[in-house]
């Protein structure tokens, strides 16, 4: 698949999270077999650029190309203007966010909201694409509500508004996560466009992708919460998609790792007290499919430093790989 002048390779792509798809965590997907990696939300608002939140959120210093910056807002000259802002600091692919279904977002008409809208979706998708020299792309949900699903209508307007790339969520906002995910309205957009369109919802598993792109036809895949506290989804699913074969699953040596490193990762990039704190939700996500998860949450919560947190982390995984229960009382 191509974006612009970008192959997509493998076509297994890191789906934007807020909160989530840091850099730290794009640098660790791509590594793992990810073919691309979407920034978390951005705001257009530029009172808001020097927050330390969007200074990490548009920080791309060392990240591998391509780079893709998501950004969200409803006023076409800001949303422009922003585009240009995230290209002058590594920017090489502006997503647009029209899928967003959280309240705060969709409160303020952006996200998922701006599907009501089809005028302003024009407008804004006109003004972004002719602020940069660089490919955008657009993600949207099947449509706002149950009788209200209008991905077709969005989706070619946004070709006729020159987006290079299509990602369409197999929910409407009033679904947010929950249900289950349905593929046929990203199966309609797919054949009714000619640029590629990207499938998003439930892709969980190799099986699972294999299956979403045979149904739907589309150029490829997005995951998104799968990828927490599992990175290496994205191998698993592009060896899947060239061999036909599955990868056996990593052993506990290099789960630990990868998580120390994700964890030193993040304590560089945010640095000490706001990266132990961060890393917390990424500690859970990385345990939860272990009996003790919960009591080895509640002890590495406890870590105040850097080291604490990174030694009581080894120290678990170094329990459960010599297949002793971790002590985790006597680690706190």
């Amino acid at each position: 698949m191509r974006i612009g002048p970008h192959t997509i390779e493998p076509r297994v792509v890191l789906a934007p999270m807020a909160g989530v798809t840091d850099k730290p965590f794009r640098v660790l997907c791509k590594r793992l077999g990810a073919g691309l990696c979407v920034s978390e939300m951005t705001t257009s608002d530029p009172r808001f650029w020097n927050t330390a939140k969007s200074r990490h959120r548009m920080d791309h210093a060392g990240e591998p190309a391509p780079i893709s910056v998501q950004i969200a807002g409803t006023v076409p000259s800001v949303m422009a203007e922003a585009a240009r802002h995230n290209v002058t600091l590594g920017a090489q692919i502006i997503d647009i966010n029209m899928g967003c279904p959280a309240k705060k977002v969709c409160n303020a008409w952006a996200g998922s909201a701006l599907m009501r809208e089809p005028a302003l979706v024009a407008r804004i998708l006109e003004a972004v694409v002719a602020a940069v020299d660089v490919p955008v792309t657009l993600k949207i949900r099947t449509g706002w509500a149950e009788g209200h699903r209008n991905a077709l209508e969005i989706a070619r307007i946004a070709e006729g508004c020159g987006i290079a790339a299509l990602a369409v969520h197999g929910r409407t906002r009033d679904q947010q996560y929950k249900g289950v995910a349905e593929y046929d309205t990203i199966a309609e957009v797919k054949a009714a466009l000619s640029i590629p369109v990207m499938a998003n919802g439930d892709i969980d598993s190799p099986q699972k992708a294999a299956a979403v792109l045979q149904y739907t036809g589309c150029d490829a895949i997005l995951v998104g919460r799968a990828a927490q506290g599992r990175p290496w989804i994205f191998r698993e699913i592009a060896h899947y998609l060239s061999t036909g074969e599955l990868l056996p699953e990593p052993p506990l040596e290099e789960v630990r790792d990868i998580l120390l490193g994700h964890l030193a990762g993040l304590h560089a990039f945010y640095g000490e007290e706001s990266g132990v704190r961060i890393a917390r939700k990424h500690l859970g996500w990385y345990a939860k499919d272990r009996p003790e998860n919960g009591a080895f949450r509640a002890v590495v919560n406890r870590a105040e430093s850097a080291g604490e947190q990174m030694l009581l982390t080894r120290r678990y995984f170094d329990a459960l790989i010599a297949g002793e229960p971790p002590a985790l009382s006597a680690a706190a």
